[in-house]
């Protein structure tokens, strides 16, 4: 007896494409989002985040995708950002009912339409967050749309994230997520000039095009009006050294006490991207305001060459952290009707480096830690009040040289009001 064998091909999902979706459906892009599920910080340094949905129930998809960045080298803080764009797209496809693994392309189309006129979602403040008197069901209120650097990077982890899961074979055997129609067939650089700035033909196709940001420094007087209005030692140390240094606000709160050299006037940072320790020269004025704090914080704080350097003023105290340092300097432009930011203190001092012409821009980029100089020339762009003031003075140069030009002597036939007229001045 034989026995004959037929191969059958297995069934597919079909791939939904999106121009051949339903009229009568509901548009996604315009729905109210509900803020389920978290991410969660675990404070282990081998999970330092956790994605976890409505129930608490670890999501292993992301699980797995952090311990590939963290294999990658990537640091703890990467997994935070990653973590949020993985949380803002889960929360989209938990809305609409799908798995992440059965998503196609109409869903990224709709997340990232969403993400464009949706609309963020109004957090209450922490403070409300416990009362007994907000209801928990109540749907979430549409507030501004996110940012075009949301969005793309958003696109970019999305798509990381189903790489990695269609390399391994645990996602859609199709990336939701698809690079470029443009890109395809043909390879990457073709024909690109070697002189000229590379171009990213690897994007994503539903990434949005992202303006060039053009760093922007504190006036003067305008920092000199928040100066004025810090309330402690602690806050003018913090100021002068994040003006001094150019340090990201993260890398000055790495210092430790013994990381401090008021002799030779640096600090050692942590740096944000490659974790390794870097001295930076800080001004003296810096060092003379985190004396002074030290003083009146003395026998209240820690000590010990390990110790943090930078701790609340609050009993009991504690590290001070990012978040406690963003709302400090906030609550000082509220003060000083100022719009400032705390990463613009950052670009004060590259500003004021750059202009510096007796500092080349290779310390000034090995100071602010860029990879690359073409990041550092971005500071070199200079600021809009100062281009202002510049034009208005070149104008009034050249209305006081044509006053002052004296036009020689007509030639017969001409009158000569009629030239005084035309090129000014006296004849």
């Amino acid at each position: 007896m034989s026995l004959t064998l037929r191969w059958v091909p297995a069934r597919q999902t079909p791939v939904m494409n999106p121009e051949q979706e339903s009229s009568s459906a509901v548009d996604r892009a315009t729905i109210l989002v509900p803020q389920t599920g978290r991410l969660v910080a675990t404070g282990e340094s081998w999970e330092p985040y956790r994605l976890v949905d409505v129930d608490g129930v670890e999501v292993e998809a992301v699980s797995s995708y952090f311990r590939e960045l963290q294999a990658a080298g990537r640091s703890a803080a990467t997994a935070r950002s990653y973590g949020m764009d993985l949380l803002r797209w889960f929360r989209f496809l938990w809305a609409i009912g799908l798995a992440w693994d059965r998503a196609t392309r109409a869903e990224a189309r709709d997340f990232a339409r969403w993400l464009q006129v949706g609309g963020k979602p109004v957090r209450p403040h922490w403070r409300s967050r416990d009362r007994s008197d907000l209801d928990a069901t109540a749907p979430p209120v549409r507030g501004n749309v996110y940012a075009a650097s949301v969005r793309a990077h958003n696109e970019t982890v999305l798509r990381g994230f189903y790489d990695f899961h269609l390399d391994i074979g645990t996602g859609p055997i199709l990336n939701p997520f698809p690079l470029d129609r443009a890109r395809r067939h043909r390879r990457a650089h073709a024909h690109q000039n070697p002189m000229e700035p590379q171009r990213n033909e690897r994007s994503g196709l539903y990434r949005p095009g992202v303006p060039s940001r053009i760093p922007r420094s504190v006036p003067d007087a305008e920092f000199n009006e928040i100066f004025a209005r810090l309330p402690s030692h602690r806050d003018r140390a913090l100021v002068a050294f994040y003006v001094s240094t150019g340090a990201r606000a993260s890398e000055l709160l790495s210092v430790t006490q013994g990381g401090v050299d008021p002799g030779r006037q640096l600090i050692t940072v942590v740096r944000k991207g490659s974790g390794a320790s870097q001295q930076l020269p800080a001004s003296t004025d810096a060092f003379v305001w985190l004396r002074l704090y030290q003083l009146e914080r003395d026998k209240v704080i820690p000590t010990g060459r390990r110790e943090p350097l930078w701790w609340t003023l609050r009993s009991p105290a504690r590290p001070l952290t990012y978040h406690a340092v963003h709302r400090m300097f906030e609550r000082v432009n509220m003060r000083a009707g100022t719009a400032a930011t705390l990463h613009s203190l950052r670009h004060t001092a590259a500003y004021r480096m750059a202009e510096d012409p007796a500092l080349p821009l290779t310390d000034v980029q090995l100071v602010l830690g860029h990879a690359q100089l073409t990041t550092t020339q971005l500071y070199l762009t200079p600021r809009k009040e100062d281009v202002i003031r510049r034009v208005l003075a070149h104008h009034a140069e050249q209305t006081r040289r044509a006053a002052e030009r004296v036009v020689p002597a007509p030639a017969p036939g001409y009158r000569p009001e009629t030239l005084q007229v035309l090129f000014g001045g006296s004849n």
